[in-house]
């Protein structure tokens, strides 16, 4: 039984969502953002506007019905909470002479390979480097931000063995035991 597709999606004070031709679009103080939600993406789901709240519905009680009416309800929870609030993550990276750079609408990562990588930073996202090893991408739609993020990561993702790389910030790299010393000797 999908519990959390049953509950409401509450809409703050500044945010409103209307459903038109198959598209609910939330709009907030920072933007708006846009989901379709046709029977032939989500069969068996209804979406409806009720005041200052989304109810998401299913027509049926099948397993599938339960996944996307959960689904559905996440998605358009996560876009209110993104027109008011938006997302961030941030990525720090690690290493001597490593780091980055944003110039126009891309940031130049300087991580060790032989010339600097270009990243193409998409539109609705801002991305901002502090000291030079902190980047910081923001936005207010979760999935593009967390794309963008684990792109900017794969980059140069941290190493095992001494930590360098690009890693997120709240990441732990465990670190393995490195080459043991040569010249034992052996009878």
């Amino acid at each position: 039984m999908s519990r959390i597709g049953k509950r409401p999606v509450l809409l703050n004070k500044g945010v409103t969502a209307k459903i038109d031709s198959g598209v609910i679009s939330v709009k907030g103080p920072k933007g708006e953002l846009k989901l379709p939600i046709s029977q032939k993406r989500y069969p068996g789901i209804n979406v409806a506007v009720e005041g200052d709240s989304v109810v998401v519905t299913r027509r049926e009680e099948t397993r599938l019905g339960r996944t996307q009416q959960g689904l559905v309800r996440a998605l358009i929870q996560n876009m209110a909470l993104g027109v008011l609030e938006g997302y961030t993550q941030k990525l720090d990276i690690v290493g001597v002479g490593y780091k980055a750079e944003v110039k126009g609408k891309s940031l130049v990562l300087n991580v060790g390979h032989s010339n600097p990588v270009d990243f193409h930073i998409p539109d609705g996202i801002q991305v901002v480097v502090e000291k030079q090893t902190r980047v910081v991408v923001t936005g207010i739609d979760k999935r593009l931000v967390g794309e963008v993020a684990a792109s900017v990561r794969r980059v140069r993702p941290p190493e095992p063995y001494k930590g360098k790389g690009i890693r997120y910030a709240d990441e732990i790299v465990k670190h393995k035991v490195g080459k043991a010393a040569a010249g034992s000797t052996g009878g």
